[in-house]
C-alpha cells in the first residue's frame, strides 16, 4: 500500500499540472532542457569550449543524470511502462539521454568527430518543450482538419508554377537564365514564394510584366494557408472543463474534471483504495 501510494503520489507530480508539485516538476524540467540546449550550443564555441570544456562537461553529466532518473521515474510511476517507452516523449527522451553514456565506450582522436555527432543529438531534448505547450494539441487538430483545402491549395500553386514557368520559358531566352521549363518553373517558385534569390531575372519587357503579376499573387498565396488554419483554429470548441490527468493505463490525457475513468480505456483513474 505503501508503494501503491508512492506510485499514485509520483504519477501525479509528472504527469499532471494541475497541482502545484506538478507545475513546480515541469517549471523545474523546463529550465532542465534549456539549460541542456545552452549548454551544447556553448560548447560548439570553440574558444568558449577550449577554455570551459570540463566545467561544460560536468554541468552536462549532472544535466544527464537528472533526465535519466526522470526516465526512470516515469517508467515506475505507471502501470504500464510500455505506453511511456514506446511513445513519441518516450523516444525524444530516451535518444536525449543516451548519446551521453554512448561517450563513455568512444576513446582516441579517431573516434572526436563520432562524438561531436553524438553530442549534438542533445539537441532533441528541446523536443520536449511541446509537452508543455498546452495549445500544441489544438494546433494540431487545426491542421488535421484542414490538411484537405491546404492540399488543394498546394495542387493548385504547383499548377500556376508550371504554367506560369512554362511561359516564361517561351517569353525569355537562354542568356537571361531561362534554359529550360524545369529552371522556369525553379524562377516561378522563387519568384511566387517572394524568396527572391535573384540569380534569374526576366529581360525583356512582356517577361518583367509576368512577372510582376507573379509577385503581386505571391502575397495572396502567403495569406491563403495561414487564412485556412487560422479560421479553422478558431472555430473549434475549447471545453475549459478538462484537466491535465494522464491515465496510468494507457496515458491517454484530456480528462474531465469529474472524471473517474478513463475515456480511451476505462480504467479507474485514481486506484488508491
Amino acid at each position: 500500500m505503501i508503494y501503491k501510494n508512492f506510485k499514485h503520489r509520483l504519477h501525479e507530480i509528472i504527469y499532471e499540472a494541475d497541482t502545484r508539485a506538478g507545475k513546480f516538476f515541469d517549471v523545474v524540467l523546463l529550465f532542465f532542457i534549456l539549460s541542456s540546449v545552452a549548454l551544447v550550443a556553448l560548447e560548439s564555441v570553440n574558444r568558449i569550449d577550449e577554455k570551459y570544456h570540463d566545467q561544460l562537461d560536468n554541468a552536462e553529466w549532472i544535466i544527464t543524470i537528472i533526465f535519466s532518473l526522470e526516465y526512470i521515474f516515469r517508467i515506475i510511476s505507471i502501470n504500464k511502462p510500455s505506453k511511456y517507452i514506446f511513445s513519441a516523449f518516450g523516444i525524444i527522451d530516451f535518444i536525449a539521454i543516451v548519446p551521453k553514456y554512448i561517450s563513455l565506450f568512444f576513446v582516441g582522436t579517431q573516434s572526436l568527430l563520432v562524438l561531436r555527432a553524438l553530442r549534438l543529438l542533445r539537441v532533441f531534448r528541446i523536443l520536449k518543450l511541446t509537452q508543455f505547450v498546452g495549445e500544441s494539441n489544438a494546433l494540431v487538430k487545426a491542421l488535421a482538419r484542414s490538411k484537405t483545402k491546404i492540399l488543394v491549395f498546394m495542387f493548385s500553386v504547383v499548377v500556376l508554377c508550371i504554367i506560369f514557368g512554362t511561359i516564361m520559358y517561351m517569353v525569355e531566352d537562354d542568356e537571361s537564365g531561362f534554359t529550360s521549363i524545369p529552371r522556369s518553373i525553379y524562377w516561378c517558385i522563387v519568384t511566387l514564394t517572394t524568396v527572391g534569390y535573384g540569380d534569374i531575372a526576366p529581360e525583356s519587357p512582356l517577361g518583367q510584366f509576368i512577372a510582376s503579376i507573379i509577385m503581386v499573387l505571391g502575397y495572396g498565396i502567403i495569406a491563403v494557408p495561414t487564412g485556412i488554419i487560422s479560421a479553422e483554429f478558431t472555430s473549434q470548441a475549447f471545453n475549459i472543463d478538462h484537466n491535465t490527468q494522464s491515465c496510468p493505463y494507457c496515458m491517454t490525457t484530456q480528462h474531465k474534471d469529474e472524471a473517474k475513468y478513463c475515456h480511451q480505456c476505462g480504467e479507474i483513474l485514481n486506484n488508491i483504495e
